[in-house]
């Protein structure tokens, strides 16, 4: 370890006394030096005298010792008459807050040496300076030069800071990886349902009107029969008082042509649109009070034929008019087979105008009974209906199953089932 003396600054020594003035004899010799921390004698009371000398030669007055370091006075040439001896300068003050003769401690260094290997950056914000930090006056190191001092590892951990605070925002390769795996996914997802929303819409939405149509001429014998009759047949809710119903199938007869034979006079005024194919089936209500016979023709007409077909069978009123009501398919060995012309309590008629099908439907009671006042099934199903076929659910269960076989021919065709097209 550096002795203290090998660390002090010349500047700050104080400088050496000048030689006191000559002291008469007897005068006590007190130590002057502001520098010094020993303690001082108390002066004599000026009231007492002081001791009388005793009697011999005068004692030479007491001097300090010059130090070491002094350089030698230069003689007085012989000669010369000797100058007026003058009072010497008052030593400067030391410096307020801590003792001079304090500056040559390790301590003191150590703590005057901040500005050296402290940089002014990594000062906490609203913390003041030191006062001692790049006061030449107070620094016990030799001066450098300002550029000479602002380099080191302080700066450069300052310099380095900004890095580190933008490597610890910018993303890990890990969260990079979930991120891009994430978007994959969302894309992937995002795939699939456009694929299966334009599936579904090809499969469920409304297809070319003239694909359609031309589809649903050939339903008749490229479906297959359960689809477009199927063997049970639920109605939740539709039947009088928005009771449940469900009908099960009983017969199916062969395809046949439109023949006033099985459809009546019915078959004159659909000739106008040609006829392709006539199917028809026959269905029992679970309770097996009603039987219910269902036909759907196909025509060779084409989408304007249909609509014209349509809008005679509105214009006219052909729906409603008794004497066009269908025959229905009396199956023997089933509750149909007592279901003749004079049995038939309630109707429909469907003039479909996006694919060329007439549906209609016919009801009746199982038990052969005679309906003297057969009713269309739109007057029958109206609240508070007093007839035999409103009070029955006969006009009901025309209505729902016409619209059951309605939805099965326009699902055979390609589109979805639309509202129901009845003709007044």
């Amino acid at each position: 370890m550096s002795a203290d003396a090998d660390f002090a600054d010349a500047r700050h020594i104080p400088p050496i006394p000048p030689q006191p003035p000559h002291r008469p004899a007897g005068t006590p010799v007190l130590d002057e030096d502001p520098q010094t921390t020993v303690l001082r004698p108390v002066p004599a009371d000026p009231t007492v005298p002081p001791p009388a000398a005793p009697p011999g030669p005068a004692a030479p007055p007491t001097r300090r010792p010059m130090p070491a370091a002094a350089p030698p006075r230069p003689a007085t040439p012989p000669g010369t008459p000797p100058r007026p001896r003058t009072e010497p300068p008052a030593a400067p003050p030391p410096p307020t807050g801590r003792p001079a003769s304090f500056r040559d401690t390790a301590a003191f260094h150590l703590a005057h040496s901040e500005a050296l290997w402290s940089d002014p950056r990594d000062r906490a914000p609203g913390t003041p300076p030191s006062p001692d930090r790049g006061s030449p006056q107070q620094s016990s190191w030799p001066s450098t030069p300002a550029a000479s001092r602002a380099v080191g590892p302080a700066p450069a951990a300052a310099r380095r800071r900004p890095l580190a605070g933008l490597a610890g925002r910018l993303p890990t390769p890990r969260v990079l990886a979930a991120a891009a795996c994430l978007v994959l996914g969302v894309g992937l997802l995002g795939g699939a349902a456009a694929g299966s929303w334009l599936t579904d819409d090809t499969d469920h939405g409304t297809p070319n009107p003239d694909t359609a149509f031309a589809k649903g001429q050939d339903a008749w014998h490229s479906a297959p029969v359960d689809s477009l009759f199927p063997r049970v047949v639920d109605g939740l809710g539709v039947g009088p008082g928005g009771a449940d119903r469900q009908w099960t199938r009983i017969a199916v007869a062969p395809d046949t042509d439109c023949s006033a034979a099985y459809e009546g006079p019915l078959a004159k005024e659909l000739a106008t649109a040609g006829c392709a194919r006539l199917l028809r089936a026959t269905y029992v209500d679970a309770t097996r009070t009603s039987v219910i016979t269902v036909g759907a023709q196909t025509t060779r007409a084409d989408r304007p034929g249909m609509m014209d077909l349509n809008a005679r069978f509105s214009t006219h009123n052909l729906a409603t008019r008794a004497d066009l009501m269908p025959l229905p398919l009396a199956a023997k060995g089933t509750p149909a087979a007592d279901f003749g012309p004079a049995q038939r309590a309630s109707w429909t008629i469907r003039v479909l105008t996006d694919i060329p099908v007439v549906v209609y439907a016919v009801s009746g009671f199982a038990d052969g009974r005679e309906i003297p006042e057969p009713q269309p099934a739109e007057a029958a199903v109206q609240p508070g209906t007093a007839t035999t076929p409103g009070e029955s659910g006969l006009g009901h269960d025309a209505k729902d199953l016409a619209d059951k076989v309605e939805t099965t021919f326009r699902t055979a065709s390609g589109i979805p089932a639309q509202p129901t097209e009845e003709a007044p």
